[in-house]
């Protein structure tokens, strides 16, 4: 039997075809306006960045200065901090949030009574809606002198006497990253459950039936199944990097915390806003944003290389 190939036609853009489409037209074009005004015309701001912008003159009228706001970051030895700062916390949080996501997943999808799984699970993902004012708050609480950290460290013979954890610096990228992966991790969770129910059911029959235990199905099944979608999410987070937070180590951070406290969106706002110098503010936002792409654009490109899942 001759295989009868299905030729795709191309429907040329007529006047007759966009009228049959007249409402998927109108729709598309109100996206596009949409997309225009609040996605990219606010991207012209990015010349106060090679401006010394003063809002009586607008962008119109200041003066522009080239590279100077861009020089004067990296030649400021608090930036060059800020960017340390920012770069270790958004590391240490993707690394964290992830690999608990993962786990938590896979923990809770190994949980056969559903009376206990679903209450767990809802009760994993609330933290999740909580601001960050009331998260930092009971952070603040635990971990005070007379928190329940330092009771239960003081009462099984760890310490002595009790530690003021916001004292010391060593202490700080240790808490912002417990307090993301307290937060979010149920959250985080939540796709990898849906790539696991994905998973055939009948890979988990075959391997029983040739003697697989749980530790191997999870290894040879579980992990390979979702290891797309962990790709996929890796590869977008490590974009988010450089957005390491702004509220918690704003909540948290106090003098005595301070060189290891201060991101570059503190940064922006006490030298840039504070100041009123919006150029330096911008010139800071721009970094951010092209060092994001970049990161995105070399994990992408080290995926393709080893043959995995990829963004483009």
């Amino acid at each position: 039997m001759a295989r009868v190939k299905k030729e795709h036609k191309k429907i040329p853009i007529t006047m007759k075809e966009m009228k049959r489409q007249s409402f998927l037209m109108i729709v598309s074009f109100f996206m596009v306006v949409y997309g225009i005004i609040f996605y990219y015309w606010p991207l012209t701001g990015w010349i106060m960045a090679f401006q010394n912008y003063k809002p009586k003159k607008g962008l119109l009228g200041s003066k522009f200065v080239g590279l100077d706001k861009f020089r004067f970051l990296f030649e400021d030895a608090v930036f060059v901090k800020a960017i340390r700062n920012t770069f270790a916390m958004g590391l240490l949080n993707l690394v964290t949030t992830t690999i608990m996501a993962v786990l938590f997943a896979i923990i809770l999808n190994e949980v056969r009574k559903l009376w206990l799984k679903r209450p767990i699970q809802t009760i994993s993902y609330l933290p999740h809606f909580l601001s960050w004012i009331v998260v930092t708050g009971i952070l603040h609480t635990a971990l005070s002198a007379s928190g329940i950290v330092n009771d239960l460290l003081m009462r099984f013979g760890f310490i002595d006497q009790a530690i003021n954890f916001f004292a010391y610096p060593k202490y700080f990228w240790g808490i912002v990253a417990f307090a993301h992966c307290w937060k979010e991790t149920g959250w985080n969770a939540i796709i990898y459950l849906a790539a696991i129910t994905a998973i055939d059911p009948c890979l988990y029959e075959a391997a029983s039936i040739d003697g697989a235990d749980r530790l191997q199905k999870i290894r040879y099944i579980t992990l390979p199944g979702i290891k797309p979608t962990f790709m996929i999410l890796l590869l977008m987070n490590v974009g988010n990097v450089l957005n390491a937070g702004f509220e918690v180590q704003y909540l948290l951070g106090n003098g005595l915390v301070q060189s290891v406290s201060q991101t570059i969106d503190i940064y922006v706002l006490k030298w840039g806003i504070s100041q009123n110098d919006y150029s330096l503010g911008t010139a800071a936002g721009l970094f951010k944003s092209a060092v994001s792409i970049l990161l995105i654009v070399i994990a992408n490109s080290i995926s393709k290389k080893y043959g995995e899942q990829r963004l483009f």
